[in-house]
């Protein structure tokens, strides 16, 4: 999963690479909103999209070969779900090319464990499927970098630290996965990185943009069980997400 979103960060910058490049080719246009990046303190919304996964750490014993004392497990299936965001924004200017922002938001999203057939004292098909489903509150703090403008567009790369606190973390629950409920902790703190494109209309400003989000803590809680055939098999579990948003500031 890491190296499919690093892949699709890369195109983008890309992209950006290339339409910088023809920028001496651009005509001059009448510019919209001429002294909208003055201001030194904006707001603004967004809605958009996510696809959240797990980097799944195996213990050393999980897929290794059973006469060497392993288990001899295929890897466990993820399947990502499109979740849905919605959040305000505050940009603070700090120059012509750098901008500091805060990105409060409500995220929704799912994620579904299959289980291996051969995963022992699974017997049923719900017993192999366990569903996280995720609200998170995503805090994330980014520093924008802009290029320069061209005409009513200008693109730019954001990077920076978030927090996020999953309110169906299910962290205090005293049932676990005998009981169908998957727990994880409720609080992660995550690096993101992303690109986007400033387009200046008449009347408002619209960023449509995507983001990688890697969470640097293990989540997973571990059954009462110390056999669980759900998390004894694993050591690390870290959320890792494609984000898409649309901003109008």
């Amino acid at each position: 999963m890491l190296n499919r979103n690093k892949l699709l960060l890369l195109l983008f910058l890309l992209g950006a690479g290339t339409l910088c490049a023809q920028y001496p080719t651009i005509r001059e246009r009448v510019q919209n909103l001429q002294d909208f990046d003055q201001k030194f303190l904006h707001y603004g919304y967004f809605v958009g999209f996510n696809n959240y996964g797990y980097k799944i750490e195996y213990d050393k014993t999980y897929s290794g070969p059973s006469a060497l004392n392993g288990r001899g497990l295929p890897d466990i299936e993820l399947v990502k779900n499109t979740g849905f965001n919605v959040g305000l924004i505050g940009d603070l200017r700090i120059n012509k090319y750098l901008n500091l922002r805060f990105e409060p938001g409500l995220y929704y999203s799912q994620r579904d464990l299959l289980y291996p057939e051969a995963t022992p004292n699974l017997l049923t098909d719900q017993d192999r499927i366990r569903e996280v489903k995720s609200t998170y509150i995503h805090l994330p703090l980014l520093v924008k970098f802009n290029s320069i403008r061209v005409n009513n567009f200008k693109p730019y790369v954001v990077g920076g630290i978030s927090t996020s606190f999953n309110l169906s973390s299910n962290k205090k629950s005293s049932d676990d996965n005998s009981s169908n409920v998957f727990r994880v902790q409720s609080q992660t703190y995550n690096y993101e990185i992303g690109f986007g494109v400033d387009f200046y209309l008449p009347y408002f400003k619209f960023s449509p943009s995507i983001r990688g989000v890697f969470s640097v803590d293990n989540e997973i809680i571990q059954d009462v069980d110390p056999n669980s055939p759900w998390t004894s098999n694993i050591n690390n579990l870290f959320t890792q997400g494609l984000i898409i948003n649309f901003t109008f500031e």
